[in-house]
């Protein structure tokens, strides 16, 4: 395993559970079980090696658009967004497609790629995104959707399609989308309000005095209190809606400071530079073959994944992005994240000790921090 990785896990799982206990203490013991079996999870899947996952690509992704379509029919909301069809119900178990789909989603265009190359495929591999995309964008699940799709233009431009057709895809998608946008936006208008409601935030400061601080101002509160060393996970604090999912960043801040704050950045960092890490020794062996491709382009999505939802999480706490619904990856309170993340580090794992054991002994380099 990547010393890198295994750090990056731990310092996250371990700063959500701080933030879990500062937020709901009654969830910590729940988040201490989720997060022990994650890494549990991460060390026994990243023995496999990346054929393993390219073998399973089809199948993960077919089993994924059909949770997607069940959702459709006996899926249901939450409590504050009850027009929404998102998780699948199982007694006491719930589950959200959507986060597996992602995982899917990079394993099956891996394989893709991988098996048939990058020329003449691009309308067959946009039309996986399409699909994908589109059942979790009629959930709807907006934010996930974005994530999903650009997800999806990352591991194309990984694969080695060329960024002039990417670009004209885009183009082409665009202008297909706006006519339907309207109409998306009428049958969902909460959508609508709350990037209007984001827009106009704090231009009427006499609404924040009568009403009281938004969520995002909850979230900055709780960020300036923490200061440089933090409160502890014990010391009091206001509670709000999402403290411990959505915006569970700002309970790391409160009770860790700007060092727990900037523990968090520099884990995602870890991961960054690993998964990279991956693709440029790929790029030195000769010949590539189909399984280095596939596992580079494996490693490269699952990043994307993990740091790309990190970024959109932490771009509305900081309040630049409108509230959005994407969990902080292994901070966040959930078990369908927790689950999905811990897999995408697995498979980048595997894919970096395949692209190590592939090259010449003299041209093996050991890793920024440690090597096993």
């Amino acid at each position: 395993m990547s010393a890198n990785l295994l750090l990056a896990q731990v310092i996250l799982l371990v700063l959500g559970t701080l933030a879990v206990g500062t937020a709901d203490p009654e969830r910590l013991p729940d988040q201490v079980l989720k997060a022990v079996l994650a890494i549990l999870l991460t060390a026994g899947l990243s023995q496999l090696r990346p054929k393993v996952f390219l073998k399973l690509a089809t199948p993960a992704w077919l089993f994924a658009l059909l949770l997607l379509v069940l959702v459709r029919f006996i899926g249901h909301g939450t409590d504050t967004s009850p027009g929404t069809k998102r998780w699948l119900f199982h007694g006491a178990l719930q589950f959200q497609p959507s986060e597996f789909a992602k995982l899917a989603l990079i394993l099956m265009l891996a394989s893709f790629f991988a098996r048939r190359g990058v020329y003449r495929k691009l309308i067959s591999a946009t039309g996986m995104i399409a699909l994908t995309t589109l059942l979790v964008l009629i959930e709807p699940d907006l934010g996930t959707t974005v994530l999903m799709f650009s997800l999806g233009i990352v591991l194309m431009y990984a694969a080695g399609v060329r960024f002039t057709n990417i670009t004209a895809l885009l183009f082409a998608l665009a202008l297909l989308a706006l006519p339907w946008l309207s109409i998306y936006l009428e049958r969902h208008p909460y959508i609508f309000n709350r990037l209007t409601s984001f827009l106009s935030r704090g231009d009427d400061a006499q609404n924040v005095v009568v009403k009281g601080l938004d969520q995002i101002g909850m979230a900055h509160r709780d960020l300036n209190f923490g200061g440089i060393w933090g409160q502890g996970p014990e010391a009091p604090r206001y509670p709000y809606f999402a403290d411990h999912t959505d915006l569970a960043i700002a309970s790391v801040g409160f009770s860790t400071g700007l060092l727990g704050v900037t523990m968090v950045i520099f884990a995602y960092w870890l991961v960054v530079s690993t998964a990279l890490q991956v693709g440029q020794l790929a790029a030195r062996v000769r010949p590539m073959t189909p399984n280095l491709h596939g596992a580079s382009i494996m490693a490269t999505g699952s990043m994307y994944m993990i740091v790309g939802q990190a970024f959109v999480n932490l771009a509305v706490a900081a309040g630049i992005f409108p509230v959005t619904g994407v969990p902080l990856p292994l901070v966040s309170y959930g078990f369908s994240s927790m689950l999905s993340i811990s897999i995408a580090l697995a498979v980048i794992h595997s894919a970096l000790r395949e692209v190590k054991n592939a090259l010449p002994e003299e041209e093996q380099t050991p890793e920024l921090i440690a090597a096993d």
